[in-house]
């Protein structure tokens, strides 16, 4: 099938490429031409057949809504427009009744993958109507990891972007988790080899995972993480995570104390901070802040 695609950073652009090797067409488009296929909006609708599904992969805020403004002016009745960004799902919500209005469809898409995503797949939460949904299956099959899992139809508008907030929620208490312990190991006197301790978890252990490759991975570049300042930043989704906690009375203590945790960074040289940098740079491909 044909997609157009908006937003050819990181994320997009490895996406494009890994959508066009299972034989579909993409026409992307970027605000840096060099990156882009077409060089405008409206020149990206034009090229596509209807009925069209057009993705946005541009920074949640305003940077969303200004596209979906514009796509919503040059999309016809029937179309698709999905948001695969990192959206506020109260953002989608609005965004779908707007489109709804002139006959066009709204998915969300929480997309997980990083840098990874090229050669692994991306985990895919989506949420919208059955029929939009089904509109954009090929993609969502082209882009998920090979096997049974990791896409699902996570229910109606916004709930795709719900979900993918939980997932970074629990990401960030994830990361906090093995920062303390590798804080801790680092600290003592008895433990001479860190690394090698971490690396021995990969295998057997209840705490394997893929976070703790990655971090076996940073600490195999700066064994000591001597290279980074201790200062994480949060994308948003954590707060939004805290936020939904309150606001639906649901504890999450694990997940507010890591947030927090980011906010102390900004304080300190946290030695934990350096971890959460590093693993954020090896999944995300985050920026980091090096010492001067």
């Amino acid at each position: 099938m044909e997609l157009g695609l908006v937003g050819l950073g990181k994320m997009g652009g490895n996406m494009r490429e890994r959508i066009r090797r299972a034989g579909h067409t993409v026409i992307g488009y970027d605000r840096n031409p060099d990156l882009a296929d077409v060089q405008s909006l409206n020149e990206l609708v034009d090229s596509l057949k209807g009925p069209r599904v057009v993705w946005v992969m541009v920074p949640a805020g305003a940077a969303t809504q200004s596209t979906v403004d514009e796509l919503s002016e040059l999309l016809s009745p029937g179309d698709v427009l999905v948001d695969g960004g990192n959206s506020r799902w109260t953002d989608d919500e609005k965004h779908a009744e707007e489109l709804a209005a002139k006959g066009i469809g709204f998915v969300d898409c929480g997309v997980s993958g990083g840098v990874w995503g090229l050669e692994n797949g991306y985990a895919l939460m989506y949420g919208g109507a059955t029929e939009d949904v089904a509109k954009v299956q090929p993609i969502f099959d082209a882009l998920k990891p090979e096997g049974e899992y990791g896409s699902v139809h996570a229910g109606k508008v916004g709930a795709g972007h719900f979900a993918k907030m939980v997932h970074n929620g629990i990401e960030y208490a994830m990361m906090q988790a093995y920062a303390e312990g590798w804080e801790l190991l680092e600290k003592v006197d008895s433990v001479t080899d860190v690394r090698e301790v971490f690396r021995s978890w990969q295998e057997g252990t209840v705490i394997r995972s893929w976070l703790l490759d990655l971090a076996v991975n940073a600490l195999d570049d700066d064994e000591h993480l001597e290279k980074l300042r201790g200062f994480a930043a949060d994308s948003g989704e954590g707060r939004w995570t805290v936020e939904a906690a309150i606001d639906n009375a649901v504890p999450l203590p694990a997940i507010t104390a890591s947030l927090f945790a980011r906010f102390a960074s900004r304080q300190d040289d946290s030695p934990q901070m350096k971890m959460i940098a590093a693993l954020r740079n090896q999944f995300g491909g985050h920026a980091v802040e090096n010492k001067k």
